[in-house]
């Protein structure tokens, strides 16, 4: 597709999506959300992976509006990915009532909230941005490796950029400061970490699973009005929701184009093709530097095995 192509690209491109199967994370609300209806129109067959199950239902309802005749009626199961015990039962869950998975999109998050950690100890924006979905995507691999044209899709932030030196591999769970903005730069950089070494490693092993990373730009999700910080909820959450974000459903774009549009290669990171990447059409945009690197990659994916004590194996090509 040509770049002038690209540019023109909507979700009314989506090609028929009849008789594939997705899991989408955060998928009651905002850029998840977004991203059901836009499937569920095409003729997906969508599993909103939701912590709260009664807003799931009343989403898959609301997408339920849009979906085909004849089509599959969205699934709602519930997710927690701050709990290694709820994204296990997950996991269960689908392999006992699905033989394959077409596409994985891991795009829940919160961001910015006050310090807390979670019962195993682990910070909560880097347990349920990060550990959670390496969790998820590892006890999967095994279905998406059976399906058509298998896709994991990690949704990270033009905030990876904003990391600084990115992590600090001895202070995870920040003991020593804590920032609620840092911690979530932080996070969405693990995320981009995390999808470029899940390529390398894909690549490595002749999978036909590919990994590519998305990132919504500035997008009124709700998210920013979940900030610790009052100044933030104004300035992010009212003011730059009301004047400069884009619609969930402009967001959600570059997450749906990596999920659905063929031919694309592992490896890529799709954003939105404006001015500072923070609206537009989707395109091929750029990982900072620092998460593209390999011994950064190969050091949080082994703390994160550690953490979660999920092990992938890398299945042969079906």
């Amino acid at each position: 597709m040509t770049k002038e192509q690209r540019r023109q690209w909507t979700a009314d491109r989506i090609r028929d999506l009849d008789g594939r199967v997705f899991v989408v994370t955060g998928a009651n609300g905002g850029l998840g959300l977004a991203t059901v209806r836009a499937l569920v129109r095409r003729g997906g067959h969508v599993i909103l992976a939701v912590r709260d199950v009664e807003k799931g239902r009343r989403a898959a309802m609301d997408a339920t509006a849009g979906r085909r005749p004849g089509g599959v009626r969205p699934e709602v199961r519930r997710l927690d990915l701050a709990d290694p015990d709820s994204v296990r039962a997950f996991a269960d869950g689908v392999r006992a009532d699905h033989d394959r998975l077409d596409v994985l999109v891991n795009n829940a998050g919160v961001m910015a909230v006050p310090r807390s950690l979670t019962p195993y100890g682990h910070e909560s924006q880097f347990a349920c941005n990060h550990l959670g979905h390496f969790a998820l995507t590892g006890l999967l691999l095994d279905l998406l490796a059976a399906g058509h044209d298998p896709r994991v899709i990690t949704v990270s932030s033009v905030n990876h950029r904003k990391a600084g030196l990115g992590l600090d591999f001895d202070d995870l769970a920040d003991e020593r400061r804590y920032s609620p903005m840092g911690a979530y730069n932080r996070s969405k950089f693990a995320n981009a970490v995390f999808g470029r070494e899940l390529h390398r490693r894909l690549t490595e092993a002749g999978s036909p699973v590919r990994s590519l990373l998305a990132h919504p730009g500035y997008t009124a999700t709700g998210l920013q009005m979940k900030s610790s910080s009052a100044a933030q909820r104004l300035l992010l959450g009212r003011v730059g929701n009301a004047l400069l974000a884009q619609a969930p459903e402009r967001g959600a774009l570059p997450q749906l184009y990596a999920a659905t549009e063929p031919g694309l290669a592992g490896g890529l990171f799709i954003g939105p093709s404006g001015k500072g990447e923070l609206r537009g059409a989707p395109t091929e945009v750029e990982l900072a530097p620092a998460a593209a690197d390999p011994a950064t990659g190969r050091r949080l994916w082994e703390l994160s095995e550690e953490a979660t004590g999920v092990r992938y194996a890398f299945p042969a090509p079906v």
